[in-house]
Formats: structure tokens, C-alpha cells, sequence
């Protein structure tokens, strides 16, 4: 088999960061080609500033490296995205058609195009969200991804260009901090606790929402780019479920650890965004098709979280 050279659109995210690391084990750091709009010093491995606005940039970009698939997580998201409604639409667009437009003409084997629970909105079963539910998002970035989804499946009947996705819960990891989503306090809360700090949360004590853990998250991505593709089934974008819980329980499980942890809540925006959205997913389509399981649940990844920040916060004190 040709060697896979694999080009990383928002590399510098939440999902990117760890991504690339990954892929970088599997296929070599030599063939990982990280991008983002700005420049990443702290990367270790191939690294090029790309704005994915850029057709001709991303173009030359793959020509350059002679790329096999592209990975496209760049995208406002959802909470910073309804401060600029119009813009959001037109970065998050227009990055995606660049990148499918590149890759049809080019003939890139895989494109990997992440969705989101924000796809969902207020008229579909809110408790195990079934996977061909209506799609009525209440947020831009909701909307962008509903028609991500759409595109993605039209290029693959259309041009057979191989599109994968995910419609991802909110992903929880140690490794970046909160990048401006609503389900982002599920990070926020641990870097509180760990620094000894009051936590204010944005959503209601009893808001449930559903969940990942980065390691799965990661895992659940490189599964289903890996699969046969006669496997592939869904060509809008895959549910993935890894556990759901609501902020109160999240707080009662780092408080095992962290007693002292004080929590203000006062809902804002985000709270109507967060109320029209699945409370737990359905993911039955991704554990028939390609034998997705999660592994985290609320108690193994508030440990792995915790453990983890104190290690980061301490090195950070004694390297001051």
C-alpha cells in the first residue's frame, strides 16, 4: 500500500492537539502535516501556518506534500460562533467546500469531517437521540454542521470522494483548554478544582448533556477512518455516545477528591443553546458498523483528568 501523508486542517485545537500525536505514532511524525492559522511552536513535527479560507493555499499545501487524506477540524464553535452569526457561517463553509473542492480534484482518499451533537435541535427525542433524527439546529455553528453533513454525503454520491464523520457529544481532555463551546465548563470545572479556584458555571446544576473522553473521542475518529469503507453505512455523519451526566454530578464526583470545590451556577446564552440538545445518544449504527464502544465513564475519567492537571499545574510551579 502507498504511504499515507495526512494533512491536519485546526490543528491547534482541543481535538487537533491530540489527533495529530496520534496520528503521528501510526503513521510517522514525517507524514503528519499539522496546520493552522497561526503559528504553533510547541508542536513537534511538521507544522505550516494554512487558512483554510484559501483554496489555492490549501491546494498548494497538498501538492506540496503530495497528501493522501485530510483531517478538517478547523471551525468556529458554537458558543463564540453565535457572537458573529454571519462570519461563522462563511468560515466554517467555506473551509469545507475548499477542502472537499481540493479533495475531488486532487483525488484525496478519506476526508475526515467532524459533526456535532449541535446538529440536534429541539423537536427530536432528547433521551438516546436516535441517529436519523430531524435536524433543526438552534445554533449557526449547529447549522454549518447539519450542512457539512449533507455535503459531505453528496460529494461521496456524487463524486465518490470517500467524506467520514462523527457527531460528537462534548469532548472532555486535559491537553488544551476550553476552546469556546457550550459543552466546554465539562473542562473548565477540572482546571478550577485542581487550582483551587471557585467554579461559575454557565448551565443549570441539572443540565444533562452527553459526553466523550479525549482517548476515546481520538479513538472513535481513527476506528471509523480505518474501517473497510463497504462497512460505512452512514454518509452524513455517525452518533457516538460515551456517557452523559449533568454539571451537579460531575461536581459531586470531583468533590470525592477536591471537598473544598465551590460551584456558583448562573445560566447564560449557552443554557438555551445546551436545553435543545440531546441529554444521551443513541449510537447503534457505530457499534453495528465498525464495533464502536466506549471505555470512559464518569468516575475512570474524572481520575484520569484530575491526575493528569495536577501533574501539568505542578510541573508549571516548578518550572516558574
Amino acid at each position: 500500500m502507498d504511504k499515507e501523508i495526512i494533512l491536519i486542517t485546526g490543528s491547534s485545537g482541543q481535538l487537533g492537539t491530540v489527533l495529530a500525536e496520534k496520528l503521528q505514532k501510526k503513521y510517522g511524525v514525517e507524514n503528519i502535516i499539522a496546520t493552522d492559522l497561526r503559528e504553533n511552536p510547541t508542536f513537534n513535527g511538521v507544522f505550516d501556518t494554512l487558512d483554510v479560507t484559501d483554496f489555492e493555499a490549501i491546494e498548494a499545501t497538498v501538492l506540496k506534500y503530495k497528501i493522501t487524506q485530510i483531517y478538517h477540524l478547523a471551525a468556529i464553535l458554537s458558543a463564540n460562533g453565535e457572537k458573529h452569526p454571519l462570519s461563522t457561517w462563511d468560515i466554517n463553509m467555506k473551509t469545507l467546500f475548499n477542502v472537499l473542492e481540493v479533495s475531488r480534484i486532487h483525488k484525496i482518499s478519506k476526508v475526515f469531517f467532524p459533526s456535532s451533537i449541535a446538529v440536534f435541535g429541539n423537536n427530536i427525542e432528547r433521551s438516546n437521540t436516535p441517529q436519523s433524527s430531524n435536524l433543526t439546529p438552534s445554533t449557526v455553528y449547529g447549522i454549518s454542521k447539519a450542512a457539512g453533513e449533507n455535503w459531505g454525503k453528496y460529494y461521496f454520491d456524487k463524486y465518490d470522494l470517500d467524506v467520514r464523520s462523527l457527531r460528537y457529544p462534548g469532548v472532555i481532555g486535559y491537553q488544551s483548554l476550553p476552546g469556546g463551546g457550550t459543552t466546554d465548563y465539562a473542562v473548565d470545572i477540572f482546571h478550577k478544582a485542581v487550582k483551587n479556584e471557585d467554579f461559575e458555571c454557565f448551565l443549570s446544576s441539572e443540565t444533562m448533556l452527553p459526553m466523550i473522553y479525549m482517548d476515546d473521542a481520538i479513538r472513535a475518529t481513527l476506528e471509523l477512518m480505518e474501517a473497510p469503507k463497504e462497512k460505512i453505512t452512514v454518509r452524513t455523519s455517525y452518533n457516538i455516545s460515551g456517557l452523559s451526566f449533568t454539571p451537579n454530578q460531575l461536581a459531586s464526583s470531583i468533590k470525592e477528591k477536591y471537598s473544598s470545590l465551590k460551584i456558583n451556577y448562573k445560566p447564560d446564552f449557552r443554557q438555551e443553546i445546551a436545553s435543545s440538545w440531546p441529554m444521551s445518544i443513541d449510537d447503534t449504527q457505530a457499534r453495528k458498523d465498525w464495533d464502536w464502544k466506549p471505555k470512559f465513564n464518569i468516575k475512570t475519567l474524572t481520575e484520569t483528568m484530575l491526575k493528569n492537571l495536577e501533574l501539568k499545574y505542578n510541573n508549571n510551579l516548578i518550572n516558574s
